[in-house]
């Protein structure tokens, strides 16, 4: 509770404060001509990206890669030297006609969960196809596989954004990554001056069993991913409601508030009740700004995740967990470098907490841990807004449900990393 209250606090302080500027992803916009109308929030990530034009033809077209190598390690154990292709995205966008555009985005991934030891193999995938009918700035629709406003990593996860290779702890190993289904909904945006309002609810596919039924032993919600018939069914029938309000000012910064809940289990049986109702609610909070004249920027995300579970379920699978990280990104030099008139050095940091397991055990009362720290220095070369080389050192600790080290007499884990990630 006291960690919930501090990044709260903090995040607000900072909102509220009215000391700092700019928008995390500006740099990318005066370097990319998109298919799209004019930016400004976290809900347009999507569409703030880099395209090429194909001619007179409607379409445009863009995407990125990711690639490194890691040696990780806990108390000396090893595997040693690792080389990962990670990721490659394509993405396909098309005005139409006048207010109807469309998007889509097919990608290569070879490491679904974001945790470098549980990489699951490459697959392909339809990540993103939607199209959007413009009625009024503050009205449109959007309906086909869209990307749920699941806190605004979720949206804004492409590689060469970050300065990081591994993609934040809890944004994928709490919350399921790059979280998408198949539904419809409303979006709509307003500018006033410095300000800009925007706003995302959608009606969609959702959870399944498997958050509570699954090799991790846990409440997992990422497992969710691996069903891919979410796509065409809904495990309860019932669908998952997604909204999410973000407010902006061009002297502060951005702040999102995320909700999502949904019936997650298969309750009924050809129309016969097998089980009661149970739902998983998220509630998540995001927030990015650059401090003037340092030009510091600050990314950080925090949700917290309410699961009913079965009555003769262990206290291992949690109905409540918390869970985010904050970055901080200090450019260093901007200049020309090796012939590269616009490139820039970074400084970073992560910081990142995760609580599977958030309470007290039924039976005695004492406190459960199932927790992770993390603490990820990292330096990166730009030499453009769109290419990133980037090295991390990353120093983690993680307990099991008793508190107990997991891996090592410290449960230290270690490791670093060399990546590269870039649109094209």
């Amino acid at each position: 509770m006291k960690i919930t209250v501090f990044f709260l606090s903090l995040i607000c302080a900072i909102f509220f404060s009215r000391i700092t500027n700019a928008q995390i992803d500006s740099s990318l916009l005066k370097h990319s001509a998109t298919d799209t109308a004019k930016h400004g929030l976290t809900m347009d990530a999507l569409y703030n990206r880099p395209f090429l034009k194909m001619g007179k033809s409607p379409v445009s077209i863009g995407g990125y890669m990711e690639a490194n190598w890691q040696y990780v390690g806990t108390s000396g154990i090893t595997a040693g030297n690792q080389f990962q292709f990670r990721r490659f995205s394509l993405f396909v966008a098309s005005t139409i006609t006048n207010k109807i555009k469309f998007l889509s985005e097919i990608e290569y991934e070879n490491d679904p969960s974001g945790d470098p030891a549980d990489a699951k193999g490459g697959q392909f995938e339809i990540e993103y196809a939607a199209l959007d009918i413009e009625l009024h700035p503050l009205l449109n629709i959007r309906g086909g596989m869209i990307v749920n406003p699941l806190g605004a990593f979720n949206q804004n996860h492409d590689g060469p954004k970050w300065e990081f290779t591994d993609r934040p702890i809890a944004m994928t190993q709490m919350l399921p990554d790059t979280w998408s289904n198949t539904g419809f909904g409303v979006y709509g945006k307003e500018y006033t001056g410095n300000w800009m309002f925007g706003y995302e609810f959608y009606m969609t596919g959702g959870l399944n069993d498997s958050i509570i039924d699954n090799a991790e032993g846990k409440t997992f919600l990422p497992a969710a991913n691996a069903n891919p018939s979410r796509f065409t069914a809904s495990a309860s029938g019932a669908p998952m409601y997604t909204g999410k309000i973000s407010l902006r000012n061009n002297q502060v910064g951005e702040l999102g508030l995320s909700y999502v809940s949904d019936i997650y289990n298969t309750w009924q049986i050809e129309g016969a009740p097998v089980d009661n109702k149970r739902t998983a609610q998220i509630y998540d909070i995001d927030f990015n700004t650059t401090l003037p004249k340092l030009n510091t920027k600050i990314i950080t995300e925090w949700a917290w995740v309410y699961v009913q579970t079965p009555p003769n379920y262990t206290d291992q699978y949690s109905d409540k967990q918390f869970g985010g990280f904050i970055d901080i990104v200090q450019p260093i030099y901007q200049g020309n470098i090796l012939g590269w008139d616009h490139a820039t050095i970074n400084l970073a940091v992560r910081g990142e907490y995760v609580d599977w397991n958030v309470g007290n055990f039924s039976s005695t009362g004492t406190k459960m841990y199932n927790d992770l720290w993390s603490i990820m220095p990292a330096i990166s070369f730009r030499p453009t807004a769109q290419t990133v080389v980037r090295f991390n050192y990353r120093r983690q600790y993680q307990r099991d449900i008793t508190g107990n080290a997991i891996g090592a007499a410290l449960g230290l884990t270690e490791g670093y990393s060399l990546g590269i990630s870039t649109y094209f």
